[in-house]
């Protein structure tokens, strides 16, 4: 099996042609949703499955996420990109504490290898060196990545950002603590 080498990612790096053999597959079965104050596992179907639209907006999503600070690492094998996450640099929360991890996703074939853990621990690393004491995650509610998000000790978040929440109303609000 081939090494992985995960880098921070420059702007100029940062095309739709880098996404070219990036998967963003997942059959999804069910969600959880949140019934006044408990969650609820529900039979919820449908299919996310990224095209060329998903991947030019996310292209100036994360070129956005660089202008203004923040950080974009790229994980790759044999030189193809296999997995990305972003942390954003502007500080949530009342006492401003948190920072946004805004993405992690692993291509679909390349999955439960422990990538999408290396991501993670390198944006924990770059929010600790920012001076964040939490990452904030509005992270898909889907039973696979909630369950992703709790084996690496993520909780629901103590204070939630109305902002994502109505950008991504089915979204679970996470935070972990640095």
């Amino acid at each position: 099996m081939p090494a992985i080498e995960i880098i921070e990612l420059k702007i100029e790096e940062l095309s739709p042609e880098l996404f070219s053999s990036f998967n963003r597959y997942q059959k999804v079965t069910k969600c959880w949703r949140k019934n006044q104050d408990s969650w609820i596992l529900k039979d919820i179907s449908f299919t996310e499955d990224w095209g060329v639209a998903e991947y030019i907006y996310l292209v100036e999503c994360l070129r956005n996420t660089l202008k203004t600070g923040g950080a974009v690492f790229g994980a790759f094998e044999s030189g193809v990109l296999i997995g990305f996450a972003s942390l954003e640099n502007e500080f949530l929360g009342s006492r401003w504490n948190y920072l946004q991890l805004s993405s992690l996703h692993v291509s679909y074939e390349k999955r439960n290898r422990g990538i999408g853990r290396k991501l993670f621990a390198l944006s924990i690393e770059a929010a600790r060196k920012k001076g964040a004491e939490k990452l904030y995650i509005s992270a898909h509610s889907s039973a696979e990545t909630q369950s992703f998000y709790q084996s690496l000790g993520c909780v629901e978040a103590l204070e939630q950002s109305e902002k994502l929440i109505a950008e991504e109303p089915f979204d679970c609000q996470l935070e972990f603590r640095l």
